[in-house]
């Protein structure tokens, strides 16, 4: 590698391409004692301090509207009537008080921190917003059409808004931060003296919110001791991948030269299946490459390998997208669900649902809702056996429902509680496998289709990978796609998707 090649090389699917050129594999070891007291420890998840500051952003200015239009109602109707003129300062003073603040440092999550100190630069902010409007008004000889009470009060009440409402923010916020809930969670993969340098540098920036939890590293001698800089090496590489299955890791920082290419590659061959963001340490690396290719932690610089996917107000917007979506096709298909309820009731005996072990996000197991289309004697929850053509297990209902996707309406349910997604990779059976081997054996990085949350519908499911899965080529067809889908998501995509799914549904031939 030269000076000249970008970061941007280090993506998923060429970092998965050379290990597996090279021979690499994947090996996920069991915790130590040690290490899974820690990793439970960490079970929690943490705050994003993007979702922090943009949800204190938006109450902001949504409580400023609030009062101006409480005072409104109060002061202004009762004598002049309803005015809908008083919309545009109302709605300029929030958007105004917004950006000054914003210009102030107010919406950052040291300012929320220290209430004495920024509440001036919030009053002047707020202050500086009526100011204006004095200066605009004055301007355009528009002053007699607006109530100056109204505006006097606006002016009072957000003072005190501003005052009580930071004071209790600042309380929540250093209580979180004594938690350990507001920092970025992260672990080293690589110790010794590279490992002890990158803590070094960290310690040494003001505003460091990375949390040091622990060192992974696959060497035992003395180029990697079992404490670095004052954190200890909690076990191997290959134990990591476990590890961050419990823990509630944000990132994972590698520090290794970048010209150490063969153990690097075998690194990220293995923590890449994790949800989390990798970085690639660069404070130490001669090699340099433009700024904007940084992210940086204070002055420490760091290369983006991977992005954890569908993050922060993204995994916002998809929850909304579900919840809102995922109701709205409850109500809709709900009467073909109580006929297929009463078709299989009155076909065989046994229950109408049927609960599966599944593989959820982050490779935890859920429980997975389906109608039952198997006989209640044969069913088989750990899909031990695939479903074929004219499988004798399938009742004369079942073959209906499986062919029409009619048995994953239950799975709507799923969606609502949170479990699954409308859109995703489709969640695989704990025992599925294709000629006896589990599909993680057969699929190099098969565990990475877990970095987001599972779907009922997917990339996969429209693009033909549907119904049985009698060859390795068929999975691979299928975990090819989801890795698609998790790299390329957006709404437009998944509705793009959804949009497909029953045009799709009626012609397939794989489900049985």
């Amino acid at each position: 590698m030269n000076d000249l090649q970008s970061p941007g090389q280090f993506t998923t699917r060429a970092v998965v391409a050379t290990a597996a050129m090279r021979g690499d594999t994947a090996v996920s070891r069991p915790l130590s004692d040690e290490a899974r007291l820690i990793a439970n420890g960490l079970a929690s998840g943490s705050i994003s301090a993007t979702l922090l500051t943009g949800s204190v952003r938006l109450f902001e200015f949504a409580a400023i509207i609030a009062l101006a239009l409480g005072i409104y109602a109060f002061h202004v109707v009762p004598v002049e009537g309803l005015d809908l003129w008083y919309a545009v300062p109302v709605l300029l003073g929030a958007t105004l008080a917004t950006i000054l603040i914003q210009a102030a440092d107010g919406y950052t999550v040291p300012s929320f921190r220290s209430h004495i100190r920024q509440i001036w630069r919030i009053w002047a902010a707020w202050a500086l917003v009526f100011a204006i409007f004095a200066v605009v008004a004055f301007l355009t000889k528009t002053g007699a059409y607006f109530s100056r009470g109204f505006f006097v009060a606006w002016l009072l009440f957000g003072f005190a808004f501003f005052a009580l409402f930071r004071m209790g923010l600042s309380a929540v916020v250093r209580g979180w931060t004594r938690n350990g809930r507001l920092e970025r969670r992260a672990v080293i993969v690589g110790g010794g003296q590279p490992a002890a340098d990158l803590i070094a540098a960290l310690k040494a920036q003001p505003d460091n919110d990375i949390r040091i939890c622990g060192i992974f590293d696959d060497r035992n001698d003395a180029r990697s001791p079992q404490t670095v800089g004052g954190y200890p090496k909690v076990g191997t590489v290959g134990e990591l991948v476990e590890f961050g299955r419990i823990a509630r890791i944000d990132m994972l920082i590698v520090s290794l030269p970048i010209t150490a290419e063969n153990r690097l590659l075998q690194f990220l061959k293995q923590i890449w299946v994790l949800p989390v963001d990798v970085r690639l340490s660069a404070h130490s690396n001669k090699l340099r490459f433009r700024p904007r290719s940084y992210s940086y932690v204070g002055a420490v610089p760091f290369l983006d390998v991977f992005d954890k996917p569908i993050a922060d107000w993204d995994s916002v917007v998809k929850r909304i997208f579900d919840i809102v979506c995922g109701t709205g096709l409850l109500v809709l298909f709900s009467p073909v669900m109580l006929l297929a309820a009463l078709a299989i009731k009155l076909d065989t005996r046994g229950p109408v649902l049927f609960r599966q072990k599944r593989y959820g996000f982050n490779n935890e197991v859920i429980d997975v809702l389906k109608f039952r289309s198997m006989h209640h004697a044969m069913a088989d929850p750990d899909a031990r056996t695939v479903v074929t053509k004219g499988d004798p297990r399938v009742t004369r209902v079942g073959r209906f429902i499986r062919k029409t996707s009619i048995d994953e309406l239950p799975q709507l349910i799923n969606v609502i509680r949170g479990s699954l997604s409308l859109v995703g990779p489709r969640p695989h059976a704990v025992g599925a496998h294709t000629d006896s081997r589990l599909w993680n054996d057969v699929v190099d990085g098969y565990f990475a289709r877990h970095r987001v949350k599972p779907g009922v519908t997917g990339w996969a499911q429209i693009n033909g990978w549907r119904g049985e899965v009698d060859t390795p080529e068929k999975i691979r067809g299928r975990v090819e796609a989801d890795l698609f889908y998790i790299e390329n998501w957006s709404v437009l995509f998944d509705l793009y998707i959804l949009a497909l799914t029953p045009i799709r549904l009626f012609t397939s031939e794989n489900a049985y």
